[in-house]
């Protein structure tokens, strides 16, 4: 439900469309195949993100490590291929429906341990995938505002031209992930087609004088005289590059969108697995082949000076290149590939968060349930994008901490994932993944330590995440939150017969030592608590608590015969839940009112509620009928709940 919007045209249009993006993002099923995409296409959604921090990469590459960015550079490759790449190929076989690390790292724990921790990831995630949406779009403006033909009107207008194409990405996905695509692929394809050209060109007067090189390596020599020193700094600064990392963990995010193979099923989808390492692979292949040729060319050809605050290269060294070496002409092309492009960096971010968020907070109870419909969360994360971009003034520098936090804490987590994972199977690669997540981590609190405010910005969404989730939990508390009742033969006898004796009685029992003495006792109670005839037939109904933390389940009901007495017994995370919903099935599927007997539990009520909350039990009776009630608005057809 959309919750309490008025208009019922606007909430129908806001959720038109949900049930087709459950099935672009679950996967695996025939009427879902005409939904995916061939993985080349998908890349082209993750690679706007990926591909296009060529922008600015060699420019951050320049700022941080100087004449020695190109070494910088090839330590960076060197840990996207041989570190993130078999990171991920790793992450796409054991989440092939996009849960991405996240899921993994869920399961080793159970319980609120396990959600607080997703909450946790989810407020990185959102760090990620949001400053990718603003930062990329202030990016963007800096090249409308930076080229030479652009009105001077222009020039000051960063917060309200980066505004305008935050809206613009949320109007594509309100229109749809097909839209999107298809968008992706044409600037994808142009863009790097440019780069090519500027890269190659760049190069070929870099070859064709030879002098530059020398004067290059004069200068190196001259600031790092020791080649162990060299490699020294560039380990010490890479960390800064760790922007050119991006577009992996949204590369799983998505895997629901890549088409698989005739024979995949929703639980071994290895034509879907197949096809995003193949995805992986090329985005990492395209982009460690650029960034290094890119990075070179930009330190031979561009002086120190232009990479510096209000230089000509600041931000956007390839473009400096395109307008010296190609023409203004040929330079306003690029620019305008490049705004596209950094404009669209945001769609494969809000590919994640429109995957992400619909997978956990919804199933956990933290987030209404029109959260997993796509174009509430749109707009939600379009207004989220507009604040934060007020806030930073629409300034790329003061985003990028945040963003390169992000990235790094999520591939920190899947690098700590995939080798949890690898040591439980007792795999020797748990040796290699160990050595991959050490350097992650380092470069994870190396780039903190430098840049505290994208710590400081993950907090606040953390924090927001996990207030908002929790009163969302509390407020859904009471809402009926099981999604499927199922008997099994013997608890379905129990019940017919039950129907043909005239009346469905049931006590509500604790199971303690479930023995004869406990049934006699308990039924004795009954009767003569609610008046109960002798000659009414009675069976008992128990249920244990499983997970608490679990919001929505699946109630599967066993019936059983124990000292003479009839039983239906189930696991659920919420007692009352789990009573109401077993109540309104017998109801649905017998045309019975049944009736539910409780005692009273004595106790302070405030604690009950607390206890409900967070470990699904507490005071049972009250709670059941409030969950009647809601569940059902019509008391003529409402099970009945005696209290004695």
């Amino acid at each position: 439900m959309i919750g309490r919007v008025p208009n019922t045209k606007l909430r129908a249009w806001l959720l038109e469309g949900e049930h087709k993006r459950a099935q672009q993002m679950t996967g695996g099923k025939r009427e879902t195949k005409k939904a995916e995409q061939p993985w080349w296409k998908v890349m082209c959604l993750t690679g706007v993100d990926y591909f296009s921090t060529l922008g600015y990469q060699p420019g951050i590459a320049a700022l941080a490590a100087g004449v020695l960015s190109p070494l910088a550079t090839v330590v960076l490759v060197v840990l996207t291929l041989a570190g993130a790449l078999p990171i991920y190929r790793r992450v796409a076989r054991e989440s092939p429906h996009g849960q991405g690390s996240i899921a993994m790292l869920e399961k080793l724990l159970s319980r609120w341990g396990g959600k607080l921790l997703v909450l946790a990831l989810l407020g990185f995630a959102a760090t990620d995938f949001v400053i990718t949406v603003t930062l990329s779009a202030a990016d963007a403006t800096a090249h409308v505002i930076e080229n030479p033909f652009v009105p001077a009107a222009l020039h000051g207008g960063q917060v309200w031209i980066t505004l305008v194409l935050i809206a613009l990405l949320g109007a594509v996905f309100l229109k749809g992930f097909a839209e999107a695509i298809g968008v992706a692929v044409v600037l994808v394809g142009v863009y790097l087609a440019l780069n090519v050209v500027v890269v190659v060109v760049a190069l070929a007067h870099v070859f064709g004088a030879p002098q530059l090189i020398v004067d290059w390596q004069n200068l190196l020599v001259s600031e790092h005289p020791n080649p162990w020193l060299m490699v020294g700094v560039a380990l010490v600064v890479f960390p800064k590059l760790a922007l050119g990392l991006s577009g992996f963990e949204t590369g799983v995010s998505v895997m629901p969108l890549v088409r698989g193979s005739s024979g995949d099923t929703e639980a071994d989808p290895v034509g879907r697995i197949r096809n995003t390492r193949r995805l992986l692979l090329t985005a990492a292949l395209i982009m460690s082949a650029f960034l290094i040729t890119s990075s070179f060319a930009t330190a031979v050809l561009i002086p120190q000076q232009e990479f510096q605050a209000g230089g000509k290269a600041n931000g956007r060294a390839l473009a400096y290149l395109a307008h010296s070496y190609l023409g203004d002409g040929f330079g306003t092309v690029y620019d305008v590939s490049t705004i596209a492009i950094l404009w669209f960096a945001g769609a494969s971010a809000m590919a994640g968060l429109l995957n992400i968020v619909p997978r956990y907070l919804p199933r956990y109870g933290m987030a209404p349930d029109w959260a997993r419909a796509t174009r509430p969360l749109v707009i939600v994360v379009s207004v989220i994008a507009f604040v934060i971009t007020l806030i930073f003034d629409a300034d790329v520098e003061a985003q990028g901490g945040a963003y390169a936090t992000g990235v790094l804490v999520l591939i920190s987590s899947a690098s700590v994932a995939v080798t949890l994972s690898a040591r439980r199977l007792k795999q020797r690669a748990y040796w290699a993944y160990l050595v991959i997540t050490v350097v992650f981590l380092y470069t994870t609190i190396a780039n903190i330590v430098e840049r505290p405010e994208g710590v400081k910005i993950a907090g606040f969404f953390i924090g927001a995440i996990v207030v908002t989730s929790l009163i969302s939990r509390a407020t859904r508390s009471l809402e009926l939150r099981v999604e499927k009742v199922e008997f099994d033969a013997a608890a379905q006898r129990i019940v017919d017969k039950a129907v043909r004796s005239g009346a469905v009685r049931i006590i509500a029992n604790e199971p303690d030592a479930r023995d004869e003495a406990e049934y006699r006792e308990k039924e004795r109670e009954a009767r003569e608590d609610n008046h109960i005839p002798r000659d009414s037939a009675l069976f008992f109904l128990e249920v244990t608590i499983s997970d608490a933390s679990d919001f929505e389940t699946t109630l599967r009901v066993h019936g059983e015969k124990r000292a003479g007495y009839r039983i239906l017994r189930m696991k659920s995370p919420s007692i009352a839940n789990a009573i109401a919903a077993v109540l309104l099935h017998v109801r649905d599927e017998t045309g019975e009112r049944p009736h539910i007997y409780f005692a009273w539990t004595e106790g302070n009520p405030f604690k009950f509620l607390g206890r409900y909350l967070f470990f699904g039990d507490g005071d049972v009776p009250p709670v059941t009928r409030e969950v009647l009630r809601r569940a059902e608005p019509d008391p003529q057809r409402r099970p009945l709940v005696h209290v004695g």
